[in-house]
Order: structure tokens, then sequence, then C-alpha cells
């Protein structure tokens, strides 16, 4: 999985990718033009169990990869769009995270008149629809050029799509993101080439102060009200703490949360929703040399589920011996679990569930 951190200028966004890949990226620095990037391993407590059953080697859990884009690329909150190098990296990504300041600081301007998360989300949420247009706008004056000399064939074709594309910036000019537009899953295919910003999940983060965490709730609930889309959730952290705590250990950590109130880990809770924002469930191998946990997406088949692993596997694939987490526990081994007949033999077409513990046989 792989997300796409935005926000305005003093936003707090670089705090925020420090929280959540536990890293050191710097706060302060000008003129920096090359995003930040992080993994954040994906806290699963199954794995510990099952490391208790297996006694393996290794264990290895999924991963996040985070993108930091430089808080001020060119036209950024001016209604100019996300361009250039930054617009790459983020059509990269499966999703976009956007932080909204809440948290005041006279000592840290914003970069409007005054704090205002609803009117940021706003000002990014049009800045995302603006990329699109550009793109857009591209395909349609190349697609203009190439219907001079084209044949009745070639006009037909250049046509039908000129008008599909030309619907879809109408809308996007109107402020309808990708998402929100009533498109099929063909038409959805065909526009994926353009791997346009609107079309992804959104995750909104509002970054608070340590005094607002009381109102993290309130907050939350006031911008999901105000979005009301599919595909976008919020969440309230408070940034600068979450940096702070990242150099606590584990213990320590939960008493200071607690003396302050500040409810479970955001670096947690960022996954999760990101998980549940983009429909990712996790799959899990055993063995003597490693634990491991596997990222896919839900309804995934299990000769596809097998191709995570290795393409061999997939293209090899027999079947899939599998058992789910519970049962595997509860048993106390996969030998009991196999006595008990828990462990249960599927095909290539098996939609593998969270939790699914799988041995793939396999023949290449």
């Amino acid at each position: 999985m792989k997300l796409g951190i935005i926000g305005l200028a003093k936003s707090g966004k670089t705090t925020v990718f420090n929280a959540l890949t536990r890293g050191s990226a710097s706060t302060t620095a000008s003129g920096l033009t090359d995003p930040n990037i992080g993994i954040a391993k994906v806290p699963d407590t199954r794995l510990n169990v099952l490391v208790e059953i297996f006694n393996p080697k290794k264990i290895t859990q999924a991963e996040v990869y985070y993108i930091d884009v430089p808080a001020t690329p060119e036209g950024l909150g001016q209604d100019h769009g996300i361009s250039g190098k930054y617009l790459n990296e983020l059509q990269t990504t499966d999703a976009l995270v956007l932080v909204v300041r809440a948290f005041e600081n006279p000592s840290v301007p914003h970069v409007s008149t005054n704090v205002d998360p609803s009117r940021d989300l706003d000002t990014l949420l049009i800045e995302l629809n603006l990329s699109d247009v550009v793109i857009l706008e591209r395909r349609l004056s190349k697609l203009d050029a190439e219907t001079k000399g084209a044949n009745t064939a070639e006009r037909t074709r250049i046509g039908k799509e000129h008008k599909f594309l030309e619907s879809i910036r109408q809308n996007l000019g109107q402020g309808i993101a990708i998402k929100d537009q009533n498109i099929n899953q063909a038409d959805l295919a065909q526009l994926s080439v353009f791997q346009l910003l609107t079309a992804k999940p959104l995750l909104v983060l509002i970054n608070i102060g340590e005094e607002q965490l009381v109102d993290a709730q309130q907050l939350e609930n006031e911008l999901n009200n105000q979005i009301e889309r599919s595909g976008i959730s919020c969440i309230a952290m408070c940034a600068r703490l979450e940096e702070e705590l990242t150099s606590m250990d584990e213990e320590e950590e939960k008493t200071f949360r607690e003396s302050l109130g500040a409810g479970e880990s955001a670096y947690g809770k960022v996954i999760q929703s990101s998980y549940e924002l983009l429909g990712l469930v996790s799959f899990l191998t055993v063995g003597p040399d490693e634990v491991r946990a596997w990222t896919i997406s839900d309804n995934t088949g299990a000769a596809q589920a097998a191709g995570k692993i290795h393409s061999d596997i997939e293209r090899g694939f027999i079947r899939a011996e599998t058992v789910s987490y519970h049962d595997l526990v509860t048993s106390g081994s996969m030998t009991d679990a196999k006595r008990k007949g828990l462990v249960r033999s599927e095909g290539r077409t098996y939609l593998v569930k969270d939790g699914d513990v799988i041995n793939f046989l396999f023949n290449v």
C-alpha cells in the first residue's frame, strides 16, 4: 500500500509523516524539492501469537509506504492544481492523505488569515480537481490534433473518446470528483491510464493541538458531515504529540497517553482506516522459517493471492490449504487443526478472507 501525503504550507504534514513512519524528516527545511519517503510496519497482534506457536526464525509485518510531497509545490493552494514531478509521485499512490490544520500556534502563522480546516479541505479538493482537468485537457488537445488527416473509422473512435473525456472534464470543472461521477466500470478502466487524483480514495487528517484532544471526535464528525461522500474518511490526530511519542518505549507511551487522554496511537488508527478505505485485508503464512502477513484486496481469489508471494506459485497453483487464524490458535498447532478437520483444501477461485492462514501447494 502506497499513500501520498499533501497539505498546505504550515499544516504540519511533515510532522504527520514523521509520526506515521517513525521518521525524522526536517519540518523547517526551505526550498525542499524532493519528497520524503518512509515505510511503516502494519501493526498486527496476530503475528505475535503465531510466533509463540511456530517459533520462526523471522517475523515479517506488512508495510505501508508514505510519500510526503513538499508543502509548497508550484500552484498548491493557488487554484493552479498539482503539476510536474509532484503530480507524478502522487499518481503512483493507492490513496491520498490530506492534512488540514486545526491547531493554533502564533509562532507558526497560517498561510491564510485564520485557521479553518473546512476551508483548507475545500482548497485541497479544488487543487485535486484542477490537476485532473489539466490532464484531460492535454489529452483532448491531442485528440483534436489526431483528427486532422484521420480516416472515417479513426474519426469515429476519436470522436467517441473526445465526447466521453469532455463530459468528465466538465463535471470536474463543476467540482465533481471522478469517484463521485456516475461512471461504469468499463469507463473507469479507460480512465485509469490517466491516473487521475480525484479517482483515488482520500483520508483527511485533521492536525489538532494537544488542547483539542477532547474535541477530536467532534472535529471528525463535523468534517465527515461536510464531505458526505464515499471514498473519504476523516481522522483527527495531534501530529506533534504523536511524533514525540514515537521516541518512547511501549509502556512509557501507554502511560503518557493515559495521562493526557490521548487515546489510541494514530499510527495504527491511520493504517487501519487506510485498509478499510482501500478495501484491503491480510492473509498469513506460517512455518519454522517465517511468520508473515500479506496485504491483498478483499475478495481476492486464492491463486491471485498466491501470486502476491511469487508469480511461480500463482502459475503453478494446485490448491490452498487454509485455516482461519481463530481456529489455528484455538487448536494450538497446525497438526491439531488438521486432526480436528479445520484445515480446508481450497481451489484457485476461493475468496481469501482476512486472517486466513494459508499454505499454497504448486507445481512448476
